[in-house]
Order: structure tokens, then sequence, then C-alpha cells
């Protein structure tokens, strides 16, 4: 009886709240029923653009099989067989944001790269040849210029992607698989994504609106028009397509990076001087954390910013200008962010209290020397350029700086150096146990011939030795 009675009163209720429930979940008026994102669509969508680029590559014909016929060569020569370079063309789509009237457009690296020619198409159909002002593969960002004549073209303001949270609206606008502008729209399905794999400063805004081939360069854009990201990249399991979970670099970077291009036709980053590592959980619980935040610091480059600003191996930084840092890769982007000469102020963990620290960013300095030198002679370095690590270098390659030294730059295709299985990235650590330090020291240790050669560097942190008979 008293169960027949609480299924009575619970149906009543229910009937008492359908129309209510009802009413949230449909449209009550022709107003609603017409809401869109149009208004918005129009607003930006004239700012994205489409870029296509031609490059000319060189390719070898496949060998003759009768190239080493005797019969052959008696009738053809011994060049018969050889295979003949020719060019072939090859062009590739992509997708931009113009970002001042001017006509100053950013886009991905990626989509430029290598191009002998790029050419962009407005939405109206206009095309221009595009001038590459300067691009960072390291952030995936660059700037293109194109001469409207004198027409103001329409331009993005940049919004705040600091300011997003999980769960908004976005629109993805680009040129996916060549098909002109195209606008999709989703949601941010998370932030600050540091594992993706796409660059050195990974920090991304995660999408679920469609992002495809070509939208690489287009823009993410919040409810108020604003570009708060630059379309990168797609994880899709045969790489053919949305399944979606795109990724977006946020606005912060794009600015800055774009602002150091236009004003020195390279990406010039800031400098901190030191490296760390992500806090773990039972580091947390040793330094009397409530959770695993924050970074750790290592290493302190002498005479750095961070030495200046007497930071400690051990300090763990868990905020920037308020922001908390999550990781040793927010940690990187934070910083990348604040202009060269720019004031950031930390949150930092000292001995068990939380302190602020003011630290006054610089351009990294090309000093000691690089003394990049190509290796002559003959020796198992012939063929490799090498140069001394400093905090220029390092900036411009993405080596990590600690240890500095020598370091190999470039390694000729067939050279010496290539078929020992040198690589870029190596450090030489010594040369017949003699230590090197500098350039200087590592060529006349290569010249000294005792039998042979043993060569000991560190290849990913990781110690080698590479023996050579004489």
């Amino acid at each position: 009886m008293e169960l027949a009675r609480a299924l009575a009163a619970l149906c009543a209720a229910v009937l008492c709240c359908g129309p209510a429930l009802a009413q949230e979940r449909v449209p009550g008026d022709r107003t609603e029923i017409t809401l869109s994102f149009a208004p918005v669509v129009r607003a930006v969508a004239p700012a994205v653009v489409n870029i296509y680029t031609r490059k000319v590559v060189k390719v070898r014909s496949r060998p003759n099989p009768f190239a080493d016929d005797p019969f052959f060569q008696q009738f053809f020569g011994r060049q018969f067989g050889f295979s003949v370079p020719r060019e072939r063309i090859e062009r590739a789509l992509g997708s931009g944001v113009v970002i001042a009237p001017e006509g100053v457009i950013v886009t991905n690296a990626h989509v430029i790269e290598g191009a002998d020619e790029v050419t962009v198409v407005l939405a109206d159909r206009r095309e221009f040849p595009a001038k590459i002002v300067g691009s960072d593969s390291r952030t995936d960002i660059a700037v293109l210029r194109i001469d409207p004549k004198g027409h103001p073209l329409p331009a993005l303001a940049f919004g705040d992607a600091d300011a997003l949270q999980v769960g908004d609206l976005v629109l993805a606008i680009g040129n996916p698989f060549g098909f002109n502008q195209t606008v999709t729209s989703g949601i941010v399905s998370a932030l600050a994504r540091t594992s993706v794999g796409v660059n050195d400063y990974g920090f991304f805004i995660q999408t679920d609106a469609a992002i495809n081939p070509g939208n690489s360069g287009g823009a993410l854009v919040d409810m108020k028009g604003r570009l708060v990201g630059l379309n990168s990249a797609i994880y899709s399991r045969g790489g053919a397509g949305s399944i979606g979970i795109g990724f977006a670099i946020p606005s912060q970077m794009v600015q800055a990076v774009s602002r150091s291009i236009l004003a020195h036709g390279r990406a010039v980053r800031p400098w901190f001087g030191a490296s760390g590592d992500t806090v773990t959980a039972e580091m947390a619980e040793s330094l009397g954390l409530d959770r695993p935040r924050g970074t750790v610091l290592a290493d302190i480059y002498p005479g750095s910013p961070a030495a200046a600003a007497g930071l400690k191996s051990g300090d763990v930084v868990l905020a920037v200008d308020g922001r908390e840092v999550a990781d040793a890769a927010g940690l990187r982007f934070r910083l990348a962010t604040v202009p060269v000469g720019g004031e950031t102020t930390l949150s930092v963990l000292h001995q068990g209290r939380t302190e602020t620290v003011r630290v006054t960013l610089i351009e990294p300095p090309d000093a000691p020397p690089r003394d990049a030198t190509t290796v002559a002679g003959r020796n198992p370095l012939t063929g490799a350029e090498i140069a001394n690590l400093n905090p220029a270098l390092a900036d411009e390659t993405g080596l990590p700086l600690e240890g500095g030294g020598v370091v190999v730059l470039k390694v000729k295709d067939g050279s010496i150096a290539d078929r020992l299985g040198f690589q870029p990235g190596d450090r030489l650590k010594a040369v017949n146990g003699r230590h090197v330090g500098t350039v200087a020291q590592a060529l006349p240790a290569l010249k000294t011939v005792k039998g042979g050669w043993r060569i000991d560097i560190n290849r990913d942190g990781k110690a080698m030795s590479i023996n050579v008979e004489g």
C-alpha cells in the first residue's frame, strides 16, 4: 500500500513537471528557433584566407636494370642506365588569418615549409602572391604579407585564450580538402594539452569542431568573433580526417611569435636560463604540496635571468603572473609568451615557503661564440658541422642547453661522419680519452691518430662510444 502511494506521488510530480521540462528542451518561439552562428560567421569569415603553395623538388628516375651489363655499356657507354635528376612540382594547401588590415597573415609554419611560391586567396576570391616574412618551426607559426593595393583587409582581433573554459562554444574556419572556406562548430574539449607532440611549445586548445587536412593555419574563434586559436593538428587513426579531436595553438603564443617575426624577421624568444621537471605525485608529497603541480628547477645557467633573480636548483615554480603552472611544458609556454625584456612574476616554493620572485627575461645570448665549423680532412667527423652550444643556438635548434659543449649541427649526406652514423644533436664529449669542451679543442684532437679514434658522445641523454680504426 505504501509502495502504491509512493508511485502515485511520483507520477503526479512527473506530470506536474512535464511542461516545465519540455519548455527547457524545446524552443518556445520563432526567435529561439532561428538562433544561429551566422552573425559571428559574417563578421569573421572575410578575415580567413586560403593558402596554396608550390615547390619544385628534384627526384631521380629509377636506374636501368641493365646498367652494369658490359654488352649494353659497349654500345651506350658507362653512363648508360644512370638515373637522371628531374623536377617535380609539389602543391599543398592550408589556411591563414588576416591579423592586420595592411595584409599581414598568420598561418602554420608547416603549411608553407619549403615553398617556392605562396598564393593567398581571400574569401571574396581575390588572389595575391604572398611573401614569407618569417617562420618558426618550434612553435609551428609563420607570418605572410600580401599587398592589398591600398585597400584595407578585414582582420581579426586577438581574444584571450586564457579566458576560455571547457564547454565554451567555438567555431573553426578554414580550407579543408581544398573545399574553400568552411565553417564548423564545436566546444572547447580541453585546455593546456601539453602531450600532443606537434611542436616544442605544446599547450593546445582541444576542440571537437571538425578540423581536417587543409584547415591548418585557420581560425578558431569564440562567440564574440575573436581569434582565440590557430588550428594546427588533428588526432586521427588513419590520418584521413576528423574524429572530433583537434588542436589549436592558443592566441597568446600566436600573438607573441607573430609580433616577434614582424619586428625581427624571425622568432626571438625570451630566455629564462633554467630547466626543470614536472612535479610528480611522489615529489608533491615530499614537498608538502596538496597535489602534483608546478615545475621543480634542476639546472640554473650561470648569468641567466633565473640566476639573477636568485632562483636555486630545487625551487618549484607554481605560477607565472598568477596563472598556475601544471607541468614543465606549461612553464615553458608561459615564459615564451612574455616579450623579450619584459618582467614576469613567479610564485615559487622555496625551502617550504611560497615566495614571489620577479624575473626580467632577455634575448638568449650568442655567447660563448658558436664557432660553427665543417670538419675537413680525413677523420670520423669529416663532413659534420660542429659548434659550441650557447643559449642562442640552443633556442634556434631546440637542443637542451644543459651541459653545453660541442654539438653536431649537420651531417653531409654520404660523408664519413654520415657513414659512421653521427647525427645532428650529438654532443661530442671526448676524443681518445681527451675531453673536448670547445670546437677549438675538438679540431686538433680529431687530427691525432694513434691506431684509430675512440669518440665519446652523448645522444639524447645516453652516453655512447664510436670506435674507428686508423
